[in-house]
């Protein structure tokens, strides 16, 4: 029974690194959508979303069909429950991808209001979360992950930037460019709550390898 529960493990393991690189990628898509504001590369992450839900609910039904079949405990129920609750986030960057992708259609069809600045910082910064928070899940290096966690208050600083730079220095000054400003500023927040669901896999991957729960808890990351 071990041993089957053991390559079950495994498995699960394995796919959910599969997800999370499809997501991973998915991100860097949508980055570069934005760079280029290329409506076919929008299109197509769009069209992504499916097999990413798919893989999601698939994860799901593995980790409930573990905790029946097997009733695991201590560190390996620990394992199949931050599972499920990382799957989830990794579903949820998903989807602010595809929401990213959708503001660059709208964005395709006209010019940049200005030029982009802190909103590819913090896409940047994005982008390097999610890929050292799966580095992280992968080696449970915990200090890899409190390093994401740390990062979130900056990605925080940069959404407010572009966000009272476009409301500041152009909306309210010009009402003729809110059709322009407002995707920039819907693409700040998805990038930026990207970086949230980050720092809640990296919480994930401090309880599933220390038991040690820092969510809500700033004094614990330091």
């Amino acid at each position: 029974m071990t041993r089957y529960f053991d390559e079950e493990l495994l498995e699960l393991n394995k796919k959910l690194l599969e997800m999370s690189g499809e997501v991973e990628s998915l991100i860097g898509l949508s980055i570069r959508a934005l760079r280029e504001l290329s409506r076919k590369m929008a299109d197509s992450i769009i069209k992504d979303d499916d097999r990413i839900d798919a893989m999601e609910l698939e994860i799901e039904e593995k980790c409930l069909n573990l905790i029946a079949l097997y009733q695991p405990a201590a560190a390996d129920l620990r394992f199949v429950i931050m599972s499920m609750k990382i799957t989830t986030d990794l579903e949820r960057i998903a989807d602010l991808a595809v929401d990213i992708a959708e503001r660059v259609k709208e964005l395709a069809d006209q010019p940049l209001l200005k030029p982009l600045i802190d909103i590819p910082k913090l896409a940047s910064l994005a982008q390097g979360m999610v890929k050292d928070v799966i580095n992280s899940f992968v080696n449970k290096n915990t200090e890899l992950a409190r390093s994401v966690i740390l990062r979130d208050n900056e990605a925080d600083e940069l959404r407010n930037l572009v966000q009272s730079e476009l409301i500041n220095d152009y909306m309210k000054k010009d009402a003729t460019t809110v059709p322009r400003a407002i995707p920039l500023l819907l693409v700040a927040r998805h990038l930026e709550r990207i970086c949230d669901h980050a720092t809640n896999i990296a919480e994930d991957v401090i309880y599933l390898v220390k038991a040690e729960v820092v969510k809500h808890r700033p004094g614990a990351l330091k």
